[in-house]
């Protein structure tokens, strides 16, 4: 089953927590857990809010020194045609029967924020914009990965394009399967951050995120948004779906 969406004005989405998984919040406290063990020696686990305090503690400082460690010029591995990866996977936090499908005729990418022209964009205007290719390797934070062949327009240009505010701190997307997230002015302008429209030379399918997606290979999956329909260009926290039940926010590679 599939399930029709038409474009709609942009609401700020709420969290969804209650919908989460608790098998992906297990995954990601092991993973602080391996990396905070000193911090956590002298805690007791039974103890949960001192837990989850120390956890949260070393989810910001991961958080810190990735952010250090990043650059703009420090580019994600390119592959060629003949890696990429056969029938690449579907993901989300619902199950592919319920991929959503967007009307891209009446489908708009609404703006809002630190942005000169809120003007909404439609496909055939992104698509006038200019493209940029790439394959590269999306890595989930479930422990698996896969390579894909993905086109569209530079993010960077496209925030230039709307007279964004560059030095501000956050870019955040809601989508139209009740997923946001958000990432990094740094993240956002770097080179090889993209607004993919295609996948393998054709318009994106549905379950790959159809009318548009956030291709941004230096960041885990769930930093990749499928089916975006507003951005915000903020200086105030914006949080994500996933961050905000626990997964490190900066999640870069």
């Amino acid at each position: 089953m599939t399930l029709l969406y038409r474009s709609r004005p942009f609401v700020p989405r709420r969290d969804h927590s209650r919908l989460a998984r608790q098998d992906r919040r297990l995954f990601l406290r092991g993973g602080l857990v391996a990396a905070g063990g000193l911090a956590l020696g002298g805690c007791d686990l039974s103890d949960n809010a001192q837990v989850e305090s120390v956890l949260g503690g070393v989810s910001r400082l991961n958080d810190r020194l990735q952010a250090t460690l990043f650059g703009v010029q420090r580019l994600a591995p390119t592959f060629d045609v003949a890696d990429i990866t056969p029938d690449f996977p579907f993901n989300a936090y619902y199950p592919a029967s319920r991929i959503r499908v967007i009307d891209g005729a009446s489908w708009r990418l609404e703006l809002a924020g630190l942005v000169v022209d809120r003007t909404p964009w439609t496909l055939d205007r992104l698509r006038a914009l200019p493209q940029e290719g790439q394959i590269t390797r999306h890595v989930c934070v479930e422990g698996w990965s896969a390579i894909g062949q993905w086109s569209g327009v530079p993010f960077r240009t496209f925030l230039e394009r709307i007279g964004a505010d560059l030095t501000a701190r956050y870019v955040r997307f809601d989508c139209g399967d009740d997923y946001w997230t958000s990432i990094d002015m740094p993240s956002a302008l770097h080179p090889q951050t993209i607004l993919a429209l295609d996948y393998a030379g054709a318009p994106l399918p549905p379950k790959y995120g159809f009318p548009v997606k956030l291709r941004i290979p230096t960041k885990l999956g769930f930093k990749n948004p499928k089916h975006i329909m507003a951005i915000t260009v903020t200086n105030d926290y914006p949080g994500g779906y996933w961050e905000n039940q626990g997964y490190n926010w900066f999640s870069g590679l």
